[in-house]
């Protein structure tokens, strides 16, 4: 299995997010991510959505995705040709003698930041790609996670297009 990352142009109207997902569930494909949002156009949306599959059905989807009605555009966000990132929420709990040790190991990551401190909680969002929110959540074994939230990944090819 292969995991591939689509970024699609798709004009903004209603119905266009249930279409695009509906050809993914009709092909038996699942969405491991799934951002949307305006684009620096407010009648055009951005869609990012990764999924996983052999080469031959991804690239069937891909095609497939072009035709939809709405679709402007689809491309892959290839490695090393694009930046993706992830943005993530993080509850922990801790008691007065883990709440340094948490803040420490928080401050030793660029683009970890502590966003509310409550008595027993501490709260951290961080902005980076995919693996280095997993490692850095891994990193969390030992501590209460409360509650957790991901976007999901979003991503634009690099350079002027």
């Amino acid at each position: 299995m292969k995991k591939k990352v689509f970024s699609i142009l798709a004009d903004n109207t209603s119905g266009v997010l249930s279409r695009v997902s509906g050809l993914f569930n009709r092909r038996g494909f699942n969405i491991d991510s799934f951002t949307a949002g305006e684009t620096e156009d407010p009648t055009i949306s951005r869609m990012t959505i990764v999924a996983n599959g052999d080469d031959i059905s991804l690239d069937q989807i891909q095609k497939q995705l072009a035709k939809l009605e709405d679709v402007r555009e689809v491309k892959e966000l290839k490695v090393g040709q694009s930046i993706c990132r992830e943005l993530v929420l993080i509850t922990v709990g801790v008691t007065p003698e883990e709440r340094t040790g948490l803040i420490c190991l928080v401050n030793a990551f660029h683009h970890a930041n502590i966003v509310d401190i409550e008595k027993d909680s501490i709260m951290i969002e961080m902005t980076e790609n995919h693996e280095k929110i997993n490692a850095f959540i891994s990193l969390l074994d030992g501590y209460e996670i409360k509650e957790m939230v991901r976007t999901g990944i979003a991503g634009l090819t690099r350079g002027a297009m």
